[in-house]
């Protein structure tokens, strides 16, 4: 019988619990670090601009490196814990911005912190972040939303990272900063240890899909019917293993087993089971073609998902970033505008967690909530030029906090329910590849755009529109769902006339 080595627990169903929270722990760490800095990034924003008399549309590049390359790197961080597995992943990318904050110090200009600020510690937090966002995924279904509510929560931890940051500049300098961020990301190397793999065994043989299969596996089956069996069950663990990012193992073959192998006709149809060069060169291109699924552009509920994701990211980091630099032309002190985003900070844990909680209840779909929280994120951001004092723009502050919090505590939940049957980590990173792209150009636009008018207020105009575009998309969710049930009943048709 063919078999592998089997390694890590292995479960009948997901857990929705155990061992999953110490992974929420981790994703909360993550969320709280990683994102807690780019969020910092605001105060270093003003920082820089003065330090190397650089205009916002300069600076904005590095933040916006540092924000996008977090979402574009998803495929190559999906073909890498194929091959590495999570934990290494995970260390990897603590390793990337550690080292990318270290070397920051010692900058001497802006192109040097577009590299050392922006395309380090950006690589670095997408394997990071998107490693431990899968892993949650696999650990809970039922709980998903809550789960993944209480991990992002951690981003809101950045209420006490921009005081920090402003204190230590003061106290430090920009550079005893930097160094200091280099050393407390590191904290993020133990805590990957707690990605434990998870493998959760199919229930039944039709549970199978085709796609678990290469080509030249499924002609076996129908070919070598004694044997079909016990490739699947060897695929399957394949499998279960690749979705956990554990690295592939060779398989075993009984020595009466392979020389009867041996004895039969050497028509290639059984190529996929021996160990030679060959056939380990075509399972990594498969795997390749696998993790980065050309086929989901086929998908409606694909493009769904990534136009809204493209969109409302994009809108996200425009205030995110020049909230600070905002407060700053109403002349409002730095460290008082610092509490604008602290108390963003606050807020947005307990909007996730509340938002989360709610969507579990299962009142109604998913993505029905997230569809209103954009639309009022869109709305609050349109009307924040109005806020030019300090009570206001805390008040801009609550309410988008409020709203922001709630929507991207549904990101992951409603990612899972369109995907379905797709490979999340390829959705997921694909979808993110798109998203990376657009998130490119946005702190940018908003920094042209003040140099060019001295003024944040288009920036906040974009930032609303793109919310209330992103929200667009949901309404094509029923005419996606028509389509799917139209394919299928075609399928049973076809298959029916076949019998």
């Amino acid at each position: 019988m063919l078999r592998r080595e089997r390694k890590g627990q292995i479960y009948t169903d997901v857990p929705d619990g155990g061992w999953g929270w110490m992974v929420v722990l981790h994703f909360f760490l993550v969320n709280t670090i990683v994102i807690g800095m780019i969020r910092a990034f605001s105060v270093f924003f003003v920082v820089f601009q003065e330090e190397f008399e650089a205009t916002s549309e300069q600076v904005g590049w590095i933040g916006s490196l540092m924000s996008s390359l977090g979402f574009s790197a998803g495929p190559l961080v999906a073909i890498v814990c194929d091959i590495t597995g999570d934990k290494t992943a995970s260390i990897l990318g603590a390793s990337l911005v550690s080292g990318g904050f270290l070397i920051s110090s010692w900058a001497t200009s802006i192109p040097f912190l577009c590299v050392t600020m922006g395309l380090l510690p950006g690589l670095g937090s997408a394997f990071l972040y998107q490693v431990a966002a899968v892993v949650v995924t696999k650990y809970f279904k039922k709980r998903l939303a809550l789960s993944t509510a209480i991990a992002r929560s951690g981003m809101g931890m950045a209420f006490l990272l921009v005081p920090l940051t402003k204190f230590m500049i003061d106290q430090y300098g920009w550079t005893g900063a930097l160094l200091l961020f280099g050393a407390f990301t590191l904290n993020l190397v133990p805590s990957s240890m707690l990605l434990r793999p998870i493998h959760v065994k199919s229930k039944n043989i039709s549970d199978i899909k085709s796609s678990s299969l290469p080509a030249n596996g499924q002609e076996m089956c129908e070919t070598e019917a004694s044997h079909c069996n016990e490739i699947f069950a060897s695929s399957t663990w394949d499998s279960t293993i690749q979705e956990a990012g554990q690295p592939s193992t060779s398989l075993t073959v009984p020595q009466s087993q392979n020389q009867e192998f041996n004895n039969r006709p050497k028509d290639g149809r059984l190529m996929h089971i021996t160990n030679g060069e060959s056939n380990k060169k075509r399972t990594t291109l498969w795997r390749c073609k696998q993790l980065f699924d050309i086929s989901l552009l086929q998908n409606p509920f694909f493009y769904i998902f990534t136009s809204s994701f493209v969109f409302s990211q994009f809108a996200y980091f425009i205030p995110v970033f020049h909230l600070v630099a905002r407060a700053k032309t109403l002349r409002i002190d730095l460290l008082k505008a610092s509490y604008l985003v602290s108390a963003y900070g606050i807020i947005e844990i307990i909007s996730q967690l509340i938002s989360g909680w709610v969507a579990d209840q299962n009142w109604i779909k998913k993505h029905h909530y997230h569809k209103s929280y954009l639309i009022l994120c869109g709305i609050v951001n349109l009307l924040a030029p109005l806020a030019t004092t300090f009570p206001l723009l805390m008040t801009y502050v609550i309410f988008f906090a409020i709203f922001a919090g709630a929507y991207l505590a549904l990101i992951i939940p409603v990612l899972v329910d369109l995907s379905e049957n797709s490979k999340v980590q390829s959705f997921f990173g694909l979808s993110t590849f798109f998203v990376g792209i657009a998130i490119l150009s946005g702190p940018p636009i908003a920094g042209w755009l003040y140099d060019y008018t001295q003024t944040f207020t288009g920036s906040f105009y974009i930032s609303g529109t793109c919310y209330i575009l992103s929200s667009v998309p949901f309404f094509f969710v029923p005419l996606a769902e028509r389509w799917k049930n139209n394919l299928t009943k075609k399928k049973e048709d076809y298959n029916q006339v076949n019998v």
